[in-house]
Order: structure tokens, then sequence, then C-alpha cells
């Protein structure tokens, strides 16, 4: 019996946590309804923009604090207030540069806390490593592709090594959280590559998507959220182990 209460007690808790996190969740939900409400990417640059823009990365930051510690603002809560800084930038199409450097920072802090001792799960499986080298070559094989078209911008010369070394960096990142096996993680930088990916295929005139800004949008914040919360369940999950270890000892 003690088993099955232990059980039915873990369910109930597990319950209890995924409807807290979503509680939690609800400013993001909400400041998403207000800027596609607003539709603000089509709004003039102001202030308001870039800060109802950044509402929701800032409220996933908020929400990965309260959980995580002031710590995480050298993890994840700090990726995501680089990535606030990078979508206030972007509002600004004169910032493109300087909003991408703020989002290759993020990817940086990112991939360095996938690599913490909390998200070490070593593993023998070879499947990784095909996701691997198929991020790799989805990354370096769209770079060569792009090179030609960003030449044809004006600033060009700025733009091949700069638009190369953030391919990299969020390949990187993305190959980072795929070693975590964590699903949240691993989803939430797919996503975001797909969301970046789009970009550059937009802007630089690749191809021409007519709802292409949704599509940035909706990958953008569902990739940040998914991060957010995989990084607070890691966090979670490490202090329960933690917990048993001590418990048992």
């Amino acid at each position: 019996m003690d088993i099955l209460e232990t059980s039915e007690y873990d369910r109930r808790k597990r319950r209890s946590t995924s409807f807290v996190l979503f509680l939690y969740l609800l400013p993001f939900f909400a400041s998403c309804t207000v800027f596609f409400y607003l539709w603000i990417p089509d709004s003039a640059p102001s202030l308001l923009a870039a800060g109802i823009k950044a509402a929701p990365i800032l409220s996933l930051a908020l929400l990965v604090f309260s959980y995580n510690g002031g710590w995480s603002v050298m993890g994840v809560t700090g990726g995501l207030l680089l990535s606030a800084g990078g979508d206030c930038c972007l509002v600004w199409p004169q910032l493109f540069i300087h909003g991408m450097g703020c989002f290759a920072l993020a990817h940086i802090v990112y991939a360095v806390t996938f690599l913490t001792p909390r998200y070490s799960t070593p593993s023998s499986s070879s499947s990784r490593y095909i996701i691997y080298l198929v991020l790799w070559l989805i990354g370096g094989g769209l770079y060569v592709y792009l090179v030609p078209f960003l030449r044809l911008d004006p600033d060009g010369d700025v733009l091949v090594p700069a638009i190369g070394g953030y391919m990299m960096i969020i390949v990187i990142m993305a190959t980072m959280a795929t070693r975590t096996r964590r699903p949240l993680l691993m989803l939430g930088s797919f996503v975001f590559m797909a969301s970046d990916l789009t970009i550059a295929l937009t802007k630089f005139n690749v191809v021409d998507l007519e709802y292409k800004k949704h599509i940035i949008m909706v990958t953008y914040y569902l990739a940040q959220m998914m991060i957010a919360v995989g990084d607070v369940k890691a966090m979670m999950e490490a202090n329960a182990d933690d917990f048993l270890k001590w418990k048992r000892s």
C-alpha cells in the first residue's frame, strides 16, 4: 500500500505542478494575444511597438526566473532577456545586425546552458548523431544557397560573414539541445531554426511567402515557450532526483 500511495501522491503532485506552470504561462499567452491583435509588425517603429513585441519573451524570462532562481540569469533567463533585446532592435529595420547579434548571444547562452550537469544524459544511441548530421547539412546547405542573394544586398560584405556566423551558432545551439534528449528543448531548438531560416529566405528575396510574418512570429514565440518550459521541467526533475538521493541516504 505504501508504494501505491506514494505513486498516487507523485501523480497528484505532477498534475498540480503542471497546473501551476500553466497559470504562470497565462501572461505569455495574454501578451501574445495582444501582439497578434494589434499586429505590431505592420505598425510604425516605436518604443511601444518594441515593448509589445518583447512582452511575451519577458514574461517567459520571469517564469524561468521564478522557478529556477537568480542563477538562471546566466542561463535560459539570460538568453530570453537577450532575445527580448533582439526583438526590440528588429522593430527598426536599420538595427537588423544589432538584433541578430542579440539573438546570436542568446543562442550561445542556451547552448552553454544545455551543457551543464543537470542536462547531462549520456547515451550510446546513434540516432542523435544522425540528427546532428541533418542539422549541420540543413544549416550549411541553406547558407551556401543564401550567399549569392546576400551578395546582392548593399550590406553584402557584412551580411555574408554575419549570417554565416549566426547560422553556425544556431546549429550549435540545436545540436546541444539534441544532446539533452529532452523533447521540449529539442523541438524548441528545431522550431527556432525554422523561424530564423524563414526570416533569411524571405528577407533576402529567396522565396516569397504570403503569410511570412505570421509564420515567423508564431514559430518564434512557440520555440521560446518550449525552451523556457523545457528548462523549468529540467530543473524540477533535477530537484526531485536530489530529494530522492537525500531521502535514500
